[in-house]
């Protein structure tokens, strides 16, 4: 099975408020954008490409919540004990309690963050399809350095298509405008 390519057509603009009337006009002629890519996160973009807000914080509250019960139940078996065992290093002396629970609030904290760090990063990492053996193409080099960029996908357009895309890059002031197959 072969495999399945893009086409793309994108420009590169050198200020985001230049990207940010591009898209609008993008979305007045009712163009459809591939993506938008840009060096730091540009303030607005999201609303304005009709993106939904992430999930991301939901799967960080799960995995915060898995840290804190693994760290105290961990915490009461090893210093309390539970019913069916005596507990490993119960603490029987000077009076302190089996169970004291602001003696657990460090270690709790502490593994609740690392829980909730490492899972939303592994999350990220397979939503966005990155990872270990994965070869993302890049557009251009500069898209990561200091260019904003508009990418249409052209695979079902004619010539005709194709070039009313470049005639928009020149409308709204693309400083270069490039092919590329991915």
């Amino acid at each position: 099975m072969a495999a399945k390519y893009k086409d793309v057509l994108f420009g590169l603009y050198n200020d985001e408020t230049i990207l940010m009337k591009a898209i609008k006009t993008a979305k007045a002629k009712h163009l459809d954008i591939m993506d938008v890519y840009t060096p730091f996160p540009v303030h607005g973009l999201d609303p304005l490409l009709g993106l939904e807000e992430s999930r991301l914080h939901i799967v960080g509250f799960i995995f915060g919540l898995l840290g804190t019960l693994t760290a105290l139940c961990g915490i009461s078996f090893i210093f309390g004990g539970s019913l069916l065992f005596e507990g490993d290093w119960p603490t029987i002396f000077g009076g302190k309690p089996y169970w004291s629970l602001p003696a657990f609030i460090p270690i709790t904290f502490e593994l609740t963050v690392l829980f909730c760090g490492i899972g939303m990063t592994v999350v990220f990492y397979l939503i966005c399809g990155m990872g270990f053996g994965v070869d993302n193409p890049v557009l251009h080099d500069r898209i990561t350095d200091d260019k904003f960029c508009i990418a249409f996908q052209t695979n079902d357009m004619d010539d005709s298509g194709v070039d009313e895309l470049k005639g928009f890059f020149n409308e709204t002031g693309a400083e270069e405008v490039h092919t590329k197959q991915i």
